[in-house]
């Protein structure tokens, strides 16, 4: 049966012109589950791994464990937990299970208390061990740290570990003495999201999204095929919903590459940023390019699903046509660019050019003023006059950076043009 998820594309400029040079194209791609897959519910199997260290002492403590129960409640029978913590020891606080037995669950929640130092790696095998006892389901395991662990490189081993067995961790870490390098490449080698809270009252919100977008979870094994034509070249596959991220691409043939997805959510549509180098072509439109999506969605036992759109370019010379622009799209292509230069900026700064990190991120602000995300670049005005001043900027304000950065893309920025 297909139907279950739709493709739509716009282009960030319908027409080019007419030259005897190569040019750039860029292709705004949204997959989106049909209206129907909000009522498909997959179980949840999510594994809490919970930093109890010294340090979480206060309010920090006395938020995880409300961010837990807040999870917990929006769990149901059909769904499984279980609960780790850590400090220089592990525990297994709640062995996986069904979410039946709450009472018994939330009684121990609430008798988790800080003591110890931080090690890490330990409790994320442990997690990932739980997660394995459980029945078929969308898997994740929720991680939340506050400090510097031991051996750095054995989490890495763990995360790699994860993204084998297909478990998205989300890695939270929390005031400004931990090692967001560590926890974004986690993160990335799971094939999850990492994030920084910069308050202990917004655990909550982080671990009820995180539950909820489980939840939502309908579509895996997304793997998005883009078939181009003879002088048609891939650059670069950026995906800028729900976050800002370079996925690459594999080629597989002589003019195919293919862009591994994984899950889609019923509830917000993946948008892709497409960037191609187009051949000179003669008057006329063309199709450019068939973009084509292979997914699964297990709740209604359906396997290498298809969903395909061609992509269409006009080439002109008329002058009021070239003129055209999609402004969402100009917008994306600029909100990335942005992100490019903020990342740029931190890599210079890391190999101790201070002077074109700040370059960077003036250039970086600017963009971000034009495109109204106002506090973001209030933070990097703030830490280029630290760079200037002090040559380096502040533990927080990279931090701010580095996530924040991921973020100035909202859901309604976009909206294509409907088919």
């Amino acid at each position: 049966m297909a139907g279950e998820v739709s493709l739509r594309a716009a282009l960030a400029r319908p027409f080019l012109a007419a030259t005897t040079t190569p040019q750039v194209a860029y292709v705004l791609l949204e997959t989106q589950p049909a209206s129907q897959m909000i009522q498909v519910r997959m179980p949840v199997n999510v594994c809490f791994v919970l930093d109890r260290s010294g340090s979480m002492k206060g309010e920090k403590i006395e938020r995880l464990r409300q961010a837990v129960v807040k999870a917990i409640e929006l769990l149901d029978q059909q769904d499984s937990l279980a609960i780790v913590i850590f400090d220089h020891r592990t525990e297994v606080l709640v062995p996986a299970q069904p979410v039946r037995n709450r009472a018994m669950i939330l009684d121990l929640v609430h008798r988790i208390r800080d003591a110890g130092g931080t090690r890490m790696a330990p409790a994320v095998e442990k997690g990932l061990q739980e997660l394995q006892k459980m029945p078929p389901g969308v898997r994740r395991l929720i991680l939340l740290t506050d400090g510097q662990t031991e051996h750095e490189n054995e989490c890495l081993l763990r995360a790699d570990d994860a993204g084998r067995l297909g478990v998205p961790i989300t890695a939270l870490g929390i005031g400004k003495d931990w090692n967001e390098d560590l926890l974004i490449e986690m993160a990335n080698r799971s094939k999850g999201v990492a994030d920084y809270i910069a308050q202990p009252s917004e655990i909550v919100n982080y671990f009820q999204h995180t539950v909820q977008r489980a939840q939502q979870t309908v579509i895996q094994n997304s793997v998005l095929t883009l078939r181009l034509v003879q002088g048609v070249t891939p650059r670069a596959v950026w995906q800028v919903t729900p976050l800002i991220d370079n996925l690459g691409y594999q080629p597989i043939g002589d003019r195919a590459v293919s862009v591994k997805l994984g899950e889609l959510e019923s509830a917000q549509p993946r948008i892709l940023l497409i960037e191609l180098l187009i051949d000179p072509r003669p008057l006329g439109t063309y199709r450019i390019g068939q973009a084509e999506l292979s997914y699964d969605v297990p709740a209604l036992q359906l396997v290498g699903e298809k969903a395909r759109l061609d992509i269409m370019l006009t080439f002109t010379n008329d002058p009021a046509q070239l003129q055209q622009v999609n402004p969402t799209v100009m917008n994306i292509v600029e909100k990335v660019s942005a992100f490019k230069l903020q990342t740029r900026a931190l890599q210079d700064l890391a190999a101790g050019d201070v002077s074109g990190a700040t370059q960077k991120l003036k250039s970086a602000v600017t963009r971000l003023l034009n495109q109204g995300e106002v506090e973001l670049a209030a933070t990097m005005q703030q830490e280029i006059a630290n760079l200037e001043q002090q040559g380096q900027m502040s533990s927080e304000g990279q931090k701010t950076i580095k996530f924040q950065g991921r973020k100035t893309v909202r859901l309604t920025d976009i909206e294509l043009p409907k088919e």
